[in-house]
């Protein structure tokens, strides 16, 4: 990798971090108030989602039409539009361990970055799934 890349990876990941300590999504009892729709619900975070929402559309739109990215990597755009089962399978499974966590794995990341002690259960065990996963994906495809 470049230093071009990795000073833009790191620059990303900087801003990344910001927003979400700034937004509040690395505290996982803000999370779960959102998530908490039958009880004192926290809809800021919604704000938050509609503002990521806008800048990832409007950077898909900018990349969509080009071959090669700013820092002249191939794209490489997911190109999949179907519902499958393995799609709504894993979304269940991200919001199930969201709801319970009150993380997802950015915020988690930035919370063991804090120093938060329940950080890094979940990330011990967000990789730990990602080690299973990987297994059940190697024996599928063998």
């Amino acid at each position: 990798m470049s230093v071009k890349n990795l000073l833009a990876a790191l620059l990303a990941g900087l801003v990344f971090g910001l927003g979400l300590l700034v937004s509040g999504m690395a505290d996982p009892a803000k999370v779960l108030g959102f998530l908490d729709l039958a009880g004192a619900w926290d809809p800021s975070l919604a704000l938050v989602m509609a503002g990521a929402i806008g800048v990832g559309l409007l950077a898909f739109r900018a990349a969509g039409g080009r071959a090669r990215s700013l820092l002249d990597e191939e794209m490489r755009l997911p190109t999949a539009r179907q519902i499958d089962r393995r799609l709504v399978l894993g979304s269940v499974a991200f919001g199930v361990g969201w709801g319970l966590a009150g993380f997802c794995p950015g915020p988690g990341l930035v919370a063991l970055g804090l120093g938060q002690g329940k950080a890094l259960i979940f990330v011990l065990a967000m990789v730990a799934g990602m080690l299973v996963f990987e297994l059940l994906e190697r024996g599928r495809r063998a």
